[in-house]
């Protein structure tokens, strides 16, 4: 008869009863109530309550919101589970990948959703026609608008998306060509816009105000292009998104707030005002002052009875040309003044060009190459990295700043100032034998006076070096180019000195 030997139980020792088995973690359901989520968006899309564009838009921005909600369902399993004293489930390698896809998927759709799809179709000149097929047909619908407009009353319009177009009615009434261009899946949806779209007039006192309603039917893509015949003296305002602007022959006030837009203005006995963030703005014939600020490309400013204010980013391609009365110019990189201009002036990012321009001028810029032609008044000129070249044509009182490039004067010979020159790490020129020029090693200086000594001219550079001239001994300025359908005829060059002369 066998027996089992029990092992000795040593004195103290209690044994250990065994644990229970720990109860099994539950199942998360943040996943299922993420797809669930999905799941019901996606079913109202297909049910027509919403459609792709609006899902596709939702999705771009608020798809962080699955993040933060599949979190507070973590969080909140998290409690629960210490509460009930079982351990709490981790995200695991499948709910990583999930997160992973919605950041990537919706980082993408965000970037889609906010690009700027037109620019892109306008730079790869791509038709509306090309996108047929992928995000549904174009429809074209036109109307016809028209009724009396009040006496001293004036003109707002509202346009977000579309072309604007003003010019003078021969009559007191208000008339406006609609041409309307749109997306949809069907006949029966296009004609569904674009009842939601129609323009309307609607008088408040003494404002008429013109709304295209292009917002009105959601996110579905409306463009429509506003035609409108007005009486020539009403003051006329607008407020575009996207679209040209384009207004002529008008003796009211100009007001233009738009973002993206090729703006022109033309024949106008008033103000005009444009604030703009794209394109380019066009400036012609105006009696009263001109005021534009924002970001746009190009502007141009011809032929401006009163004075001209430019402020913002323009990418620095500016031009100007016969303004009457003091011009104003400010940007990050330059800021420009002077009384008026008779000839142009042509600026870019790295070159300012102008002819014909009566001061008191005054400009500070750096790392651009400077030439001034024919310059009336004082001038007070400052900049960087590059050269310098002023011709003047009346003298007054002139200093010019400059650092790494030339700096060279051009005075009429027969005018009287005082020089105070000095550069350092180059040499100075001067074609007057009054002045006493020294050039040292590393530093020149020229003093002196030149006839009666009215006007004052300081000259200061840095690493480069110093021209005094005599405007006289300049070359004459080119003749214009025949207009087109006209033939020129070059005259010979006139022999010995050239005066400086007006035009």
């Amino acid at each position: 008869m066998s027996s089992t030997v029990q092992p000795p139980v040593q004195p103290g020792y209690t044994p250990v009863p065994p644990q229970p088995p720990l109860p099994p973690r539950r199942r998360s359901f943040a996943g299922p109530l993420v797809l669930i989520i999905v799941g019901v968006v996606c079913l109202l899309g297909t049910m027509g309550f919403l459609s792709i564009s609006r899902m596709w838009h939702i999705f771009a921005n608020y798809w962080p919101a699955l993040l933060i909600l599949w979190g507070i369902v973590k969080l909140v399993e998290h409690q629960q589970s210490q509460r009930d004293g079982v351990r709490s489930r981790g995200i695991g390698a499948g709910g990583v990948f999930l997160v992973i896809m919605i950041m990537v998927f919706g980082l993408i759709a965000h970037q889609i959703d906010h690009a700027n799809w037109s620019g892109i179709r306008d730079n790869f000149n791509i038709d509306d026609e090309d996108f047929k097929n992928i995000f549904g047909d174009n429809y074209s619908f036109s109307d016809h608008l028209e009724q009396d407009f009040p006496a001293g009353a004036s003109l707002k319009v509202i346009n977000t998306r579309g072309a604007v177009s003003v010019h003078a009615s021969d009559d007191n009434k208000i008339t406006i060509v609609v041409r309307k261009r749109l997306g949809a899946d069907s006949q029966e949806a296009a004609d569904k816009y674009n009842n939601q779209t129609k323009p309307t007039i609607t008088t408040i006192g003494g404002l008429v105000t013109v709304d295209a309603k292009t917002e009105a039917a959601g996110d579905h893509s409306v463009e429509t292009d506003l035609d409108i015949s007005v009486p020539g003296k009403v003051p006329v305002t607008i407020n575009s998104r996207r679209g040209d602007v384009n207004i002529a022959t008008r003796s009211g006030n100009i007001d233009i707030s738009t973002q993206h837009s090729d703006t022109s203005v033309e024949d106008i006995t008033g103000n005009v005002k444009v604030s703009q963030e794209k394109g380019s703005v066009k400036v012609e014939q105006v009696t009263g002052d001109v005021h534009v600020e924002g970001r746009v490309s190009e502007i141009t400013v011809t032929d401006v009875k009163g004075g001209v204010q430019l402020e913002g980013e323009f990418q620095e391609s500016v031009k100007l040309e016969r303004i009457a009365k003091s011009v104003t110019f400010k940007s990050s990189r330059t800021d420009l003044e002077f009384s008026r201009i008779d000839g142009s002036l042509d600026l870019d990012s790295d070159d300012l060009h102008a002819d014909e321009i009566t001061g008191p001028l005054r400009l500070t810029t750096r790392s651009k190459n400077i030439r001034l032609e024919r310059v009336s008044g004082d001038v007070r000129l400052q900049d960087d990295n590059g050269t310098v070249e002023v011709i003047m044509r009346t003298l007054g009182n002139v200093q010019i700043d400059n650092r790494n490039g030339d700096i060279q004067l051009a005075v009429p010979d027969k005018a009287g100032f005082r020089l105070d020159a000095r550069t350092r790490d180059g040499e100075i020129q001067s074609e007057f034998e009054e002045l006493k020029v020294n050039n040292s090693e590393h530093e020149a200086k020229a003093t002196g006076s030149v006839g009666n000594g009215a006007s004052h001219i300081v000259l200061n550079n840095e690493h480069d070096g110093i021209q005094i001239r005599k405007a006289s001994d300049l070359p004459p300025k080119p003749p214009e180019p025949p207009a087109p359908g006209k033939a020129g005829k070059t005259l010979p060059a006139p022999k010995g000195k050239v005066e400086p002369t007006e035009n």
